[in-house]
């Protein structure tokens, strides 16, 4: 599994990343000192680095060029400095990217997972896997506890990753397994889905409303 290090000295913001960062598929290691990080670093290099500024032990700036003397591993810093002066002295330092806080959680993995698409590392696995046999569906090993319907709604959704299902066609997936489900119904069987998934990989945005047209599986 990709590894990130995620090097943030605030516990809720860096719990907070490494939640979306395994929603996302990654393996998350949260480490608060910027000197400690360097070693770590140096023993087992991550595919990717999420750098806070402002750290105990060794700033950001310090541990983004002491890792650029013997590593081009990618470097994602984020940062409460907004200054045009502090994003180039970020950037000449070394790094990748820069995102200021407040941050979206989802901006930063899709910057972390644009970055390491550049350089070669592959994506994260599905989200989502479908057990036909069993009938269970996993969320990054983790099954939810399903209905009948919400079986067939998401397995019918998980098997055409990145297509709009409409309504009716998540209706003829739970009518083909005899189950009773109306147009008003399909709505609720997402909102409850969307809030199971939630629970198991927090920030796993895995069901898509698409206006107009139906429900889509980023998974």
């Amino acid at each position: 599994m990709t590894r990130l290090m995620i090097v943030e000295d605030e516990p809720e913001l860096a719990a907070l990343v490494a939640d979306y960062a395994r929603a996302a598929g990654y393996k998350a290691e949260v480490v608060g000192d910027g000197a400690q990080a360097l070693e770590a670093i140096r023993r087992a290099p991550p595919a990717l680095l999420v750098l806070d500024l402002m750290l105990p032990g060794l700033d950001g700036l310090a541990l983004c060029r002491a890792v650029r003397e013997f590593s081009d591993l990618p470097i994602v810093m984020v940062t409460a400095r907004v200054e045009e002066i502090d994003r180039l002295l970020g950037l000449e330092s070394g790094a990748d990217d820069y995102l200021c806080k407040p941050f979206s959680p989802r901006e930063l993995m899709a910057r972390v997972k644009a970055i390491l698409r550049r350089t070669g590392v592959a994506a994260p696995a599905p989200s989502l896997a479908v057990d036909e046999h069993a009938r269970r569906i996993r969320v990054h090993g983790k099954a939810l506890d399903l209905t009948p319907s919400e079986y067939a709604i998401l397995a019918a959704l998980a098997r055409r990753p990145g297509q709009v299902l409409t309504r009716a066609q998540l209706l003829d997936a739970a009518r083909a397994d005899n189950l009773e489900a109306t147009d008003r119904a399909i709505d609720s069987h997402i909102k409850n889905l969307r809030r199971k998934i939630e629970a198991a990989a927090p920030g796993l945005e895995a069901i898509r409303s698409i206006y107009g047209l139906g429900y889509r599986c980023d998974c």
